[in-house]
Formats: C-alpha cells, structure tokens, sequence
C-alpha cells in the first residue's frame, strides 16, 4: 500500500466507481425491451426490477451514512466493489422475474456504497472547495451513462444480447477496485464525525425540507431517464442517442459547475434548475420527430446541476450533518424513485391500454402512453419551482440576518 495520500488517484477511483453506477443505470434502461420480450414481463415488472435497483441504493446510503464515521470511506467503496461484481454475475445468470429483482437490489446496494462513501471523501479532500469538486465527481453520473447508453445502443444494433452487455461493466469495476484496495485513504478531519451531531442535523428544518425536495429532484432527473427507452420508442426519435446527447450535456455542465454556483449560488441554481426541467419534460410530452431531441436538450440543461448542487448545499449549509447528511439526501433521492418506478410503469401499461380503446394502432398507442406518462412526470418539477422559489427568499433573508449580525 502507498504511504503517502494520492488524491488525485483516490478521485479517478471515486470517478470510475460512479462510471459503473451509471453505466448500470444506462445499460438497464437500454435492454427493458430485451428482459420485456425475453422474460415476458410487463412494464409494471419491469419498474419492479427497476425499483430494487433504486431501493438497495437507499439501504446502503442509510447504513453506509450511519457508519462512515466508524469504518470509513475505503471499506465503504470496497463494499460497493464486491456488490457490482456480485450483481452483475448475478444478472447475467438471471432466468426470471425474481432473480432479476435480487441482482438488481445488489446493483443498487453497490451504487449506494459508492455514494456514501466518495462523497464524504471528496468533501474531506477537498474541504475548501466542496460544491465545485462534487458536481466535477458528479461529472461521472452523466460521463458514464453517455458511455453506457452508446455501448448499449451499438451491441443491439449489431445484434448482441443482454447478457453481453452487462459483461462490459465488468471492466470499469475492475479498474476501480483495483486502484481502491492499492491507495491510502485520508482521515476524516474536515467531515463532521460525530454521529450524534450528524443525526441531530438531519431532524433540522432545513435538511428535512432539502431531503423533501431531493424526492422530487431525483424522480424529475431518474425517473424520466430511466424510463427513456419506453416512453420515447415510438417517437420518431433514438431513445438511446437522446439519453446519451442528454447525459453528454449534463457531464460538460457539471465540470464547469464552479462559475455557475458562484455567480447564482446553490439555491439559485436549483431554482433555475426547477424551471427549465419543467419546460422540459413537459415538452417532450408533446414533441415528435427532431423536435424531441430539442425538448431534450432543454430538460438535460435542466436536470443538470440537480443532484451535486443538493448534496452540495447539505454538506456547505448543514456541515453539522457531516458524511451522514450527505448520504441520507441521497439515499431519500433514490428511495423515492424506487417508489415511483413501478407507478411509473402502470401509468405506461395503463396509458397504452386507453390508446388502444380509441385507437387500435399499437405504434400510436404507444406513443400516447409515453407522451402521457411525461405529463404526469412534469408535475415533479413544477412542485419544484415554488420550493426553491422559496429557499432562494429564506437563503436571502439568512445571509441579510449574517451580515447585521456581523456588522452590530
């Protein structure tokens, strides 16, 4: 083991680590109608086996969180290690809707350790710059479903299976945990680390409000992503070429994340954030052909900052919450999804089913009941705007409330 710290190396680690969280979520997204035809599963199924994926990611926050200040962040990221070798061994022997489900839930459990673990690294690193250099980690989410949706899309189209495409992650898996287990680790001097301090924080006001609005953040960003190969197959667009013009969007923003949060600050972001991912998503409920793709462009400059500009906030305005808060907020996005995906999935099934009743065309049937499904996902943001409208006034007043403090 190196005896000095690399936290150069410990970040490409974190970053690789993230690549395969996304590259999971990408992959999964791409290969639905595959488990759809090969298993035959229904979209209401099919949001089962993509819930567990959502569910173990909470799990793991929540217990990783809970443990961080004992174990650490390198046996966290070791956890995750062994749990993406294991799901995914376990997804390609899949024969069913059942195993589906459980290699998924170790997929996400894996994901989960991941988050628990980098992020608290990451502010402890560096501590001085912390929303700058997580949304530059959360490059990754976007980097490796860009990664992952092109794979995805060119071993179809040349006719490879499923399996085959899960096999790809296996790499990336490897590459980080080899560099995981070879580097030093750094103490945790800059993260809050003691747990009764962090569990106090999270029952404050503001950290139940973020964790609320994290709900709605994550459900707006994954639970639209998620679902891109259905709700946009049939129309007249390529589901995976737009997760992936999407998600390149997202990864070039979040690296030049740190003029952006300087000029507006968090929660300005956010409130920007909130209101082109309405228009968004909501535009993509009505729009056809190219014009998906430009409806797309909007909602990607939309979600952008959304998740590493919330964790961000915590971990500058509720430090008290230290690698705890961090994860639970992340582990509060994710649950959420896993509770709306299979939701998600009945407003497709039933969406279809009123489509045929007026019209008997499959192809327009389906395009009805992705159209409808985004409607009702524009909600999410839209409650969104009204919330960060307001933690932009609360911010404004508390900082107004610092500097007469200070001046006095």
């Amino acid at each position: 083991m190196t005896k000095n710290i690399d936290n150069n190396k410990l970040f490409i680690a974190c970053c690789l680590a993230l690549t395969v969280t996304s590259m999971t979520f990408a992959i999964r997204a791409g290969i639905l109608g595959q488990l759809s035809q090969d298993f035959a599963l229904s979209d209401m199924q099919l949001g089962w086996v993509n819930a567990m994926a959502f569910l173990g990611f909470p799990i793991a926050t929540m217990f990783g969180g809970l443990l961080y200040n004992f174990i650490g962040a390198k046996k966290l990221v070791i956890i995750a290690f062994v749990g993406h070798i294991l799901g995914l061994f376990l997804t390609m022997s899949a024969d069913g809707f059942w195993t589906l489900l459980i290699s998924s839930f170790c997929i996400g459990f894996a994901n989960g350790a991941v988050e628990a673990g980098c992020n608290p690294l990451i502010a402890e690193m560096y501590h001085k710059n912390k929303t700058t250099m997580l949304n530059r980690f959360h490059v990754w989410f976007p980097g490796g479903i860009v990664i992952g949706a092109l794979i995805s899309k060119a071993m179809t189209d040349v006719g490879f299976g499923w399996q085959a495409q899960i096999a790809v992650m296996l790499l990336p898996t490897i590459a980080y945990g080899y560099l995981v287990l070879s580097q030093k680790f750094p103490d945790n001097k800059n993260v809050d680390t003691s747990t009764a301090h962090n569990v106090k924080a999270l029952f404050s006001p503001l950290f139940m409000f973020m964790a609320f609005c994290m709900t709605l953040t994550a459900t707006s960003e994954l639970g639209t992503q998620q679902w891109i190969e259905r709700i946009l197959g049939a129309s007249g667009a390529s589901p995976m070429l737009i997760m992936a013009m999407i998600t390149g969007v997202m990864a070039v923003g979040r690296f030049f994340a740190g003029p952006v949060v300087r000029k507006f600050n968090p929660a300005g972001v956010l409130l920007y954030s909130a209101i082109v991912t309405t228009i968004g998503i909501y535009s993509m409920s009505l729009a056809t052909g190219s014009m998906v793709y430009v409806s797309a462009l909007l909602f990607a400059l939309g979600v952008t900052y959304f998740w590493p500009t919330m964790i961000g906030f915590i971990a500058e305005n509720i430090p008290q919450s230290g690698a705890l808060g961090m994860s639970m907020l992340g582990g509060a996005g994710m649950f959420a999804v896993s509770m709306w995906n299979p939701v998600i999935g009945s407003w497709i099934d039933q969406a279809r089913q009123q489509a045929l009743t007026v019209n008997n065309s499959p192809e327009l049937a389906e395009l009805a009941a992705g159209q409808a499904t985004l409607a009702n996902l524009s909600l999410f943001p839209l409650v969104l705007v009204f919330a960060f409208a307001g933690l932009v006034i609360y911010m404004r007043k508390t900082q107004q409330l610092r500097e007469a403090a200070l001046e006095s």
